[in-house]
């Protein structure tokens, strides 16, 4: 076994700072909003993470690329990031009733300004290994892996400090961000080509869009949109959900009913160890077979919610859990492989980016708010938490039910029978991990 090199190190504590600031606050802020009576604001929260998406980490890509070293940009975007997120729990910490818009404002400029921050911090981390001659391949998986654990260790701490019901978990993204601002200094030096020639079309995958004329492909981003629908609905709502249970008579005392951000923390270690399993899914059942895994795996993680509880029940809730690696790591990878196997190589770059403007985009965006839209209606229009919990049911039901039809659709309209061999799952695993975590999950969870 290899001796750990100190950059590996010093690389693992940048994703480890990266990914805390973002679960200190990711899981949780539903259950903050709905504390202080924004409840039925929820799905702009998240929607906007999508939305900024959009263009954010092209141009700042770009700025990287040109004129201002990644590590420096890095260091630049989570001052700002920090900075507006601090004003933000300032603002609702002294404020006498926080209203939506300043709150909105104010984290809108701060996730505008992190989200590129996902990218850059794996552009720094391989420029690092690439100047110490170490393979990409083979020394970031497990660097990425504390980026991971960076989350878990954030929702923890808010969750056992009970940050996760007050604006001291903005606070505590805020402190984080400004530490990685410092750090980030630290690292190599990235190189910049004031002469590159990639454009912000090009950055955004606008020119991947003629893919669109090719039946199979346009039903595969269509579908990856439709999916991408399901990819923040529990990240918006599933905090609140689990806490709500605290109104009611029987459930006040239940561990998960207190510890919203412990229970869900369980996602994120799933997701972690399912990566293991996408090599050898990959070459038993192909791609059409991995995606349908991680279809029919929303149905049951949003299926669970509605069945659960957190006395008798908890069980289902844990399953739900579990089951989200699968439903998250499993579509964002296969879908990756598929797109690039299915592209030629002057349009590839461009075509992993119409996969993340479909699904963290697009789809994310209209699943958040379309969500929001069926918890207003049934569950914070009741006046009663027996009612509200009755509607959160209904709504978990709903959100399974969209996922089946989805699941069946995909079996009879498309059609594909390539099956990658195991090369070629394990090198797009090690390429598209860093991907596939940063949104979502995780990663865009």
């Amino acid at each position: 076994m290899s001796k750990i090199k100190p950059i590996q190190v010093r690389l693992s504590v940048l994703n480890f700072l990266e990914f805390g600031v973002w679960g200190a606050y990711l899981i949780s802020l539903g259950n903050f909003l709905g504390r202080v009576g924004l409840e039925t604001h929820i799905g702009w929260f998240y929607a906007v993470q999508g939305i900024v998406s959009l263009f954010m980490p092209a141009i700042v890509g770009i700025v990287a690329d040109r004129w201002i070293q990644a590590q420096k940009t890095l260091s630049l975007c989570h001052l700002l990031a920090g900075a507006f997120m601090a004003a933000a729990g300032i603002y609702a910490l002294t404020a006498s009733k926080v209203e939506f818009a300043p709150l909105f404002a104010l984290y809108t400029c701060s996730v505008a300004f992190f989200m590129p921050t996902i990218g850059l911090a794996n552009s720094v981390a391989f420029n690092a290994l690439g100047r110490s001659g170490l393979d990409t391949i083979t020394y970031f998986p497990p660097i990425r892996v504390f980026g991971t654990v960076g989350f878990i260790c954030s929702m923890l701490f808010v969750n056992f400090t009970q940050f996760q019901t007050n604006a001291f978990q903005l606070i505590t993204s805020a402190v984080l961000s400004f530490i990685l601002a410092a750090y980030a200094l630290t690292m190599p030096q990235c190189p910049t080509n004031p002469a590159a020639s990639g454009s912000l079309v090009d950055s955004l995958g606008l020119r991947a869009f003629k893919l669109f004329k090719t039946k199979k492909m346009a039903i595969f981003f269509i579908f990856s949109m439709l999916l991408g629908v399901s990819l923040q609905i529990t990240n918006s709502y599933g905090n609140i959900f689990i806490t709500s249970f605290a109104d009611l008579t029987g459930f006040a005392d239940t561990w998960g009913a207190r510890n919203a951000n412990a229970l869900i923390s369980i996602s994120q270690i799933s997701e972690t160890l399912c990566i293991l399993l996408i090599p050898f899914c990959l070459k038993r059942f192909g791609i059409k077979g991995v995606m349908l895994m991680s279809m029919f795996a929303w149905v049951l993680r949003f299926g669970f919610f509605g069945l659960g509880d957190t006395g008798s029940g908890l069980w289902m809730l844990i399953l739900s859990c579990i089951v989200y690696g699968i439903a998250f790591d499993f579509f964002n990878v296969s879908g990756g492989l598929y797109v690039d196997k299915q592209t030629d190589k002057d349009i590839r770059s461009s075509a992993q980016g119409l996969f993340m403007i479909m699904t963290n985009g697009i789809g994310a965006t209209v699943g958040t708010l379309s969500a929001q839209a069926l918890v207003n209606h049934f569950v914070f229009s009741q006046s009663t938490p027996e009612a509200q919990h009755s509607g959160w049911t209904t709504a978990w039901f709903i959100f399974a039910a969209y996922a089946l039809v989805v699941a069946v659709l995909f079996i009879l309209i498309f059609k594909d029978s390539h099956t990658p061999d195991a090369n070629e799952a394990r090198r797009l695993i090690e390429e598209t991990d860093t991907e596939a975590d940063g949104y979502v999950n995780d990663r865009q969870i």
